[in-house]
């Protein structure tokens, strides 16, 4: 029996690798993707520890080599959906008991196994299936998965430590219990930590959880799962199940006993949930926790007095890197004519110099977009720009499938600052820029705050404190990071929590306290060492 109170190992972020030339760390990743592409792995459903295959399978293919097939999935129907639930209420009881220490023991060696032995296979299997280079792989499927494990650990504990007062003769204390039923967690392929940290960070806090992996990802959540499993996570803790949304949705969405939404993914889809959610409202225990980050339409403004390089370069990575696909991507930018033709002259350089193709070419700074629906439409904004008077393609504009889903960076120069493509998002590699005077800087931030819906992240190039402070006082709900003379992406747990409001979702701060905050239900607890014997109170007496 435990009779001490435990302090965690203290969470620090995990040192990105290099992966330079002739380095051991790139070998080691050489030898992982040789490894996967010498074989096609056939890759279960998880419920309640069983692996379950069925009929139905879906092939997979690296979006960079439509070629090779990886292997293939089994997809689940209403049975299955319905099995995955049971196995997560089944497990409840004894894992919502488990001491909180062993349940953090659990995740801070899947870290480390994730840090160390499974550093190279992660890494590969985020290359192949999502076709990130190795950096972006790297900085995704190891740092912030391990950081996401680790400080949830350490935020956990501060959750448990915060107690409200007594007083003499009186005892108060808080349980953190988890919620009331199973969480169901519906993660993206963009990022293979969030599709880690969206069912383990509700499981950490004594949840047990439904999840459904982007069938573009589940090549790299295997490895998530098969991580899990060897750091010790009992049996239907967390059950991956794949196949039709819609159809897993119906089950999921319409049982009395789901607790939570843990989502990731497109701002449409996270309405119609909600949507779902509050016409079976009725029908639920409780009422049901709904954490969602959702879409982006970032900007970067530039105002006249910035560095025109620094400029540059945080538009062709803000913009660029992993090929757009992040919530967080630099889609739009306001630049102050003042510096317009320098900043072009340095971003055109760049965007130049970018070699586009597969992963295993470590000379390639962009890949292939994730599949075929996404290739087409991005193409689709990209041949209305083409067929456009009101839009100037100043570099790329053009794209191929023929060998994978492979769209060229494109930067598009605009006179409207209310362009199709400055206000919709394209969840690609394209750039929209609009040039201003910054005598119009005020109307040039009243545009910013209101030309989309979301509210995910942003920043501002300037060298004055009164313009930097303006723009983050007008822009304070444009963004919900906020970054100040640096690109829009980058986020780091613990650092930069993310997160961001309006159409972008509900700003629950992935990578901070305030999270795991939503996968709790406290109890008050008040106990009374010598009780009163009678009701008379003194005011009473006359």
């Amino acid at each position: 029996m435990s009779n001490a109170f435990f302090k965690v190992p203290k969470a620090v972020n995990e040192p990105v690798y290099s992966y330079a030339k002739n380095s051991i760390e790139r070998a080691q990743i050489n030898e992982a993707i040789a490894q996967w592409k010498s074989k096609e792995v056939d890759i279960p459903m998880t419920i309640n520890g069983r692996k379950v295959r069925t009929d139905d399978v879906m092939k997979m293919y690296p979006p960079h080599e439509l070629k090779h097939c990886l292997g293939q999935f089994h997809t689940g129907e209403k049975e299955h959906f319905e099995q995955a639930i049971q196995a997560a209420l089944d497990a409840k009881e004894s894992w919502a008991n488990t001491p909180w220490h062993e349940r953090a023991a659990i995740f801070l060696k899947a870290a480390d196994l994730l840090s160390t032995k499974y550093r190279a296979k992660m890494n590969a299997a985020t290359m192949l299936c999502q076709s990130k280079n190795v950096y972006q792989a790297e900085v995704d499927c190891i740092c912030e998965m391990a950081d996401f494990l680790r400080f949830n650990v350490e935020y956990m504990t501060q959750i448990y430590e915060e107690q409200p007062i007594c007083t003499p003769g009186v005892w108060n204390r808080i349980e953190y219990r988890p919620l009331e039923g199973f969480v169901f967690a519906i993660t993206p392929f963009n990022f293979t930590a969030i599709a880690a940290n969206l069912p383990s960070a509700p499981a950490m806090l004594g949840n047990t959880v439904v999840w459904k992996p982007a069938d573009s990802q589940i090549f790299s959540a295997a490895v998530i799962m098969e991580i899990f499993e060897e750091a010790g996570l009992p049996d239907g803790v967390i059950n991956m199940i794949m196949g039709d949304g819609p159809a897993m949705g119906d089950v999921m969405f319409d049982h009395p006993d789901l607790g939570g939404l843990h989502f990731t993914g497109s701002t449409a889809v996270f309405k119609t949930l909600w949507k779902t959610i509050g016409n079976n409202i009725d029908k639920y225990k409780s009422y049901p926790r709904i954490v969602g980050e959702t879409g982006g339409k970032d900007f970067v403004v530039a105002y006249g007095s910035s560095n025109p390089k620094q400029v540059a370069t945080a538009l062709a990575r803000g913009a660029f890197e992993y090929q757009g696909q992040k919530c967080s991507a630099a889609s739009r930018a306001y630049i102050s004519s003042k510096i317009w033709d320098e900043v072009w002259t340095h971003l055109e350089a760049d965007v130049a110099s970018f070699k586009v193709g597969t992963v295993e070419d470590y000379g390639n700074f962009v890949n292939a977009v994730i599949d075929e629906r996404a290739f087409d439409k991005i193409a689709s904004y990209i041949d209305y720009i083409n067929g456009s008077d009101d839009a100037e393609v100043l570099i790329g504009g053009t794209y191929d499938k023929s060998q994978g889903y492979f769209i060229q960076p494109t930067v598009v120069k605009v006179t409207d600052p209310k362009y199709k493509t400055m206000c919709e998002e394209i969840f690609g590699p394209v750039l929209t820029i609009y040039v201003f005077d910054d005598e119009d800087f005020e109307e040039v931030l009243e545009l910013v705050d209101t030309t989309s819906e979301y509210a995910l992240t942003g920043s501002i190039f300037a060298k004055e404190r009164e313009i930097v402070q303006l723009a983050t006082l007008k822009l304070k709900n444009a963004a919900g990071n906020f970054y100040i003379n640096d690109k829009p992406t980058g986020s780091v747990v613990a650092q930069q929590p993310f997160g961001g409001a309006r159409g972008s979702g509900t700003n629950d701060k992935a990578g901070s306290k305030l999270n795991l905050l939503r996968w709790v239900s406290p109890i008050t607890i008040k106990e009374t060492f010598n009780a009163p014997i009678d009701y008379r109170y003194p005011f009473l007496e006359v």
